[in-house]
């Protein structure tokens, strides 16, 4: 193994790297505000409003995310919709985690017992009032750990973005490959990279899943 052919290639890795951080964090960032959204219109006393919610998510979790990648760049155009590749991937990725996102919180929110909700409501607490206050602390723990395991899913569906030119990792790693025909170098080299991404991640959610659940018995 030529060592110091990776040490030579490491900053354009390193640099390419943050390129998947940057993409992941946005597209983490905004899908789970569409995922809180798709969340409430679950919740919809409107039953048109619940079904558009549900087929959503029935159709985004039911499609391949490259295809949705795909579809989003190449077809985009042919109805005016024009992304540079960095935006694509972090739309995409957005409205692809947020679709799993919001069955994860949902489920979260769920598993908290239906008797205290009842309880709350019987002591004068609004639904919004029971939610941020009852439900959501309780439930905090099982979405935190959830969001993490999504959050993982998704720096590693980032590197399907390199099919539409984001010069991410992947893509990088291929370049190089291409220029040095060192493959074993290159893609160990990258490969440690996204272990290093992943376990910082990891390491987030443990603290942040500490840090919620520190008052409850989870």
């Amino acid at each position: 193994m030529d060592i110091s052919l990776m040490i030579e290639i490491s900053p354009l890795l390193v640099k390419a790297a943050w390129v998947t951080v940057d993409i992941s964090a946005r597209a983490l960032f905004f899908g789970f505000f569409i995922a809180a959204t798709l969340v409430t219109l679950r919740t919809s006393r409107f039953l048109p409003v619940r079904w558009l919610a549900r087929a959503y998510i029935s159709v985004v979790r039911g499609t391949p995310y490259f295809v949705q990648l795909l579809l989003v760049f190449y077809g985009g155009p042919a109805i005016g919709l024009r992304l540079d590749p960095f935006t694509c991937g972090v739309v995409v990725g957005a409205f692809n985690i947020g679709a799993y996102m919001s069955e994860a919180m949902r489920g979260a929110i769920e598993s908290v017992d239906s008797g205290q909700n009842e309880a709350s409501r019987s002591l004068g607490f609004g639904r919004l009032a029971t939610l941020q206050y009852i439900v959501l602390p309780q439930a905090a723990g099982l979405m935190i750990r959830s969001i993490g395991v999504l959050a993982i899913i998704l720096i590693k569906n980032s590197s399907l973005v390199s099919i539409i030119s984001v010069v991410e990792l992947t893509y990088q790693a291929q370049r190089l490959t291409g220029s040095t025909y060192k493959p074993l170098e290159v893609f160990s080299l990258s490969a440690l990279m996204y272990i290093v991404i992943i376990y910082a991640v990891m390491g987030i959610i443990e603290l942040l899943y500490r840090r919620a659940t520190r008052y409850t018995y989870l």
